[in-house]
C-alpha cells in the first residue's frame, strides 16, 4: 500500500461518518448517500496520486460526494419540474465547505447524530445494526467487520444490504427523534455500542478472549455521541462504564492468553488513565442529574471495582444494593445473575446460588455458559464438589471461545472427587441411539432431544441421579413455546428413553399438548425475489428451495425424491402414490444438480457418513457414498439463509415456501 492510498484510508476512517451524514441529509436516503460518499472516495483513489493529498483532505472528499450528490437530484425523475430550484436550494443552505475548513466547524453539528439514530433504527435486527453502524460510523470496511466477528465477508454484505433496503422500505426519515422518541431511540443507540464494546471486550468465539479494535471502536463511537448529546446522562454512563471496564484488558488475560478473574487480577496493569477518564465521565453523569439509568447504575458498579486497592477491598454490599436497583429498572436475566455473583460475594455462597438456581429454567439463559460457570463456583465456595465440576464441564460445553472452554475446564479438572456409580447422561444417550433396532429418522429426532437434555444438564451428569423435576426445566426452557406437536416429539423421546433406562418417571412432569398446526403464512413476493437473486446459493439449496416453491408440495415429499424418479422433460417425479411437478425455475437447475448420476437420493448431504452413522440403502448415493439430505438440516440451512430477509430475525420455515402458504 503506498503512502497515498494510506492517508486515503486513515482520512476516510476519520471522515467517512461526517460525509456519509451530510449526504444523507441531502438525498434522504443512507444507501445512496454512502454509493455517492463512495464515489468520492474512488475520486481520491484516482486523483491524490497524482495531484497530492489536499490540505483539507476531509473538506475535499466532502466537497466531491456534495457535488455528486446535487448531480444525482438534478438527474432524477420525481424532481424533474423542480430540478433547478432545488438544486439552487440545496446548494445554498449547504454550501461547498472551503477545502481549508476544517469539517468539526460544520454548521450542521448534528448530521452524524441523525446517521447514528438512523444506523441503529429499531427497525432493524441487532446483527443488522451493529453492522451498518460500524460500516457508516466507523469506516470499516466489510471484511474489516467480517474479521472482527469472525464471520465471513458475504454474510456482512448481506446485513448491511438488508438493513439499507429495510430503511428504505420502512421510509425511515433522516432527523433526530423528539420526545419520547429519543428516549426509546438513544436507548437503541447505547445498547448497539454497547454490544460492540461487549463483543470486542469479551468475544463470544474464536480463539483470542478479547478482540482490541471492537473496544476501541466502541469507545470511540461512545465518546463522539458524548461529544453530541451533552446533556445526556445515560451517554456519560456508558462512556464511563466502557473507559473502566476497557482499563482491565491488559490484566485479563495471563501468558498464555487464558482469562483471568477480576478478584485475581493484578490491579497494577490496569491502566490509570482510562480509568480516570472514566471517573470524568461519571462526575459529568452525576452533574446532569435525574433518576440514575442502566448504564449510570453499571458505571457506578465499575466505580466501586476501580476504587478497590485489593480484591479484599472491594465494597462487594454496596455493589449488591446497585445490583438490586439496576435490577428492578432491568429484570433480565442477565442481570439477575450478575446480581446473584455480588450476593454471594456479600451475604455468602448460598445467597447467590439461590437466586441464580431461580433462573436455570429460564428460555433466556437456555445456552449462556456464564449460568452453569457461576453456579459452579458458588457450588465450589458452598463445598459441594462434584455438582461444581459437572457446572464447569457444563459451562465449558456451551461457550464458543476456546479460551474460556479451556480455563473452564481445566477449572473441573482442578476438581478430583470420586466418580458417582452408574452411567453418565451421556452414555446412556449414546447406547440408548445406536441400538440397532431404531431407524435413521427416529435416531435423528430423539439425538435432538437427548442432544438438548445433555447441553442443559451436562455429560457427565450420573444417569440415577436425573429427576423428572430436571426434565421439565429443560423441556420449559427449550420447548415452552413451541408448536403441540414439536412438544409432543421431544416428549415422546423422553418418554422411550426413559422406559429403556428403566426410569419411566423422567416424563412425569411432562403433560401431552393438543393443538392444531397452524397455517404458515407465504413469503413476501419482493422478498422471495431478493432470495431467488442471490449470486451466492450452492446450486443444492438454490434447486431445493425453487422446487418446494413451484410444487407446493410437501418438505418431506420433495427430500424423498430419488434421481431414477424424475421426468427431466415432462417437469415431474413420482413420490409414493403422487406426482412432484415444477415450473421452468427447477428446470434449469435440476440438470446440474443430478450430474450424470442415475439413481439414489436427488438431494445429498454434504458429508459421507461415518461408521456409527450408516443410513438405510435407500437414503445412500451408490455413486457418491453421500446421504439423503435431512429434513432438520435442510430446514436449518433455509432459516440460517433468510435471516436477513425475515423483519422478526429468526428466519422463515422451509413451509413457507409453498405457494398461498
Amino acid at each position: 500500500m503506498t503512502d497515498v492510498h494510506r492517508t486515503v484510508d486513515a482520512v476516510w476512517k476519520l471522515q467517512s461518518a461526517r460525509i456519509v451524514a451530510g449526504i444523507a441529509r441531502m438525498v434522504h436516503d443512507v444507501g445512496l448517500a454512502e454509493e455517492l460518499a463512495q464515489d468520492a472516495l474512488v475520486s481520491a483513489l484516482e486523483q491524490w496520486p497524482g495531484s497530492g493529498v489536499p490540505d483539507n483532505p476531509g473538506a475535499w472528499l466532502m466537497t466531491v460526494a456534495r457535488r455528486r450528490a446535487v448531480d444525482h437530484i438534478r438527474r432524477s425523475r420525481s424532481f424533474e419540474r423542480k430540478q433547478g430550484e432545488l438544486a439552487r436550494g440545496l446548494e445554498q443552505r449547504d454550501p461547498e465547505p472551503d477545502p481549508g475548513q476544517d469539517p468539526e466547524q460544520d454548521p450542521e453539528q448534528d448530521d452524524v447524530l441523525r446517521l447514528m439514530f438512523v444506523s441503529c433504527h429499531p427497525v432493524l435486527r441487532a446483527e443488522a445494526r451493529l453492522a451498518l453502524t460500524l460500516k457508516l460510523l466507523g469506516g470499516l470496511t466489510t471484511g474489516e467487520i467480517a474479521r472482527a466477528f469472525l464471520v465471513d465477508e458475504t454474510r456482512i454484505a448481506r446485513r448491511v444490504a438488508a438493513a439499507k433496503r429495510t430503511l428504505a422500505e420502512e421510509r425511515v426519515p433522516f432527523d433526530l427523534p423528539s420526545g419520547a422518541e429519543l428516549a426509546e431511540r438513544l436507548s437503541s443507540v447505547l445498547g448497539v455500542v454497547y454490544l460492540i464494546f461487549n463483543e470486542g471486550y469479551s468475544a463470544t468465539s474464536g480463539d483470542d478472549l478479547v478482540r482490541p479494535g471492537l473496544c476501541l471502536e466502541a469507545l470511540r463511537l461512545g465518546r463522539l455521541l458524548a461529544g453530541l448529546m451533552p446533556q445526556e446522562a445515560e451517554v456519560h454512563g456508558l462512556v464511563a462504564l466502557m473507559e473502566i471496564q476497557a482499563s482491565r484488558s491488559a490484566a485479563r488475560t495471563g501468558p498464555s492468553g487464558e482469562p483471568v478473574l477480576l478478584h485475581e487480577q493484578n490491579r497494577g496493569r490496569w491502566d490509570q488513565l482510562l480509568i480516570r477518564r472514566g471517573f470524568a465521565a461519571m462526575l459529568r453523569a452525576r452533574e446532569i442529574g435525574g433518576t440514575p439509568g442502566p448504564y449510570v447504575l453499571q458505571a457506578a458498579i465499575a466505580v466501586c471495582h476501580a476504587q478497590a486497592r485489593t480484591a479484599s477491598d472491594t465494597d462487594w454490599a454496596r455493589i449488591a444494593a446497585l445490583y438490586g436497583a439496576l435490577a428492578r429498572l432491568l429484570p433480565t436475566p442477565v442481570v439477575q445473575l450478575n446480581r446473584a455473583v455480588a450476593l454471594g460475594m456479600a451475604h455468602g455462597p448460598e445467597a447467590g446460588l439461590a437466586l441464580a438456581d431461580s433462573l436455570a429454567g429460564d428460555p433466556a439463559l437456555r445456552d449462556y455458559h456464564l449460568l452453569p460457570s457461576v453456579r459452579g463456583d458458588l457450588l465450589a465456595r458452598s463445598g459441594r464438589l462434584e455438582e461444581a465440576r459437572l457446572e464447569f464441564e457444563r459451562a465449558a460445553s456451551l461457550t464458543g471461545n476456546a479460551a474460556e472452554r479451556a480455563h473452564l475446564r481445566r477449572r473441573a479438572a482442578e476438581i478430583t472427587v470420586p466418580a458417582a456409580p452408574g452411567p453418565t447422561l451421556a452414555q446412556a444417550a449414546r447406547d440408548f441411539l445406536e441400538r440397532g433396532e431404531l431407524d435413521a429418522g427416529t435416531v435423528r429426532s430423539y439425538g435432538q432431544t437427548l442432544r438438548r437434555l445433555r447441553l442443559a444438564l451436562g455429560d457427565r451428569t450420573p444417569l440415577p441421579s436425573l429427576t423428572a423435576d430436571q426434565v421439565a426445566r429443560v423441556f420449559t426452557a427449550a420447548w415452552g413455546e413451541a408448536a403441540p406437536a414439536t412438544w409432543n416429539r421431544h416428549r415422546a423421546a423422553v418418554r422411550s428413553f426413559g422406559a429403556w433406562a428403566s426410569m419411566e418417571h423422567l416424563a412425569a412432569g411432562l403433560d401431552r399438548r393438543a393443538g392444531t398446526r397452524p397455517r404458515a403464512e407465504g413469503i413476501d413476493p419482493a422478498r422471495l425475489e431478493a432470495l431467488w437473486s442471490r449470486p451466492d446459493l450452492p446450486l443444492r439449496e438454490r434447486a431445493l428451495w425453487r422446487l418446494l416453491h413451484e410444487s407446493g408440495a410437501a418438505v418431506t415429499a420433495v427430500l424423498s425424491l430419488n434421481v431414477e424418479d424424475l421426468d427431466l422433460d415432462d417437469r415431474r417425479a413420482r413420490t409414493g402414490g403422487s406426482w412432484v411437478s415444477w415450473r421452468s425455475g427447477t428446470a434449469r437447475l435440476l440438470p446440474d444438480l443430478v450430474a450424470g448420476r442415475t439413481r439414489g437420493p436427488l438431494f445429498l448431504s454434504d458429508r459421507r457418513p461415518g461408521p456409527a452413522r450408516t443410513p438405510a440403502p435407500a437414503d445412500l448415493c451408490p455413486e457418491t457414498g453421500r446421504r439423503r439430505l435431512s429434513y432438520e438440516r435442510a430446514e436449518y440451512l433455509f432459516k440460517q439463509a433468510t435471516r436477513d430477509l425475515d423483519p422478526a430475525g429468526d428466519g422463515y420455515t422451509l413451509r413457507r415456501l409453498r405457494p398461498g402458504a
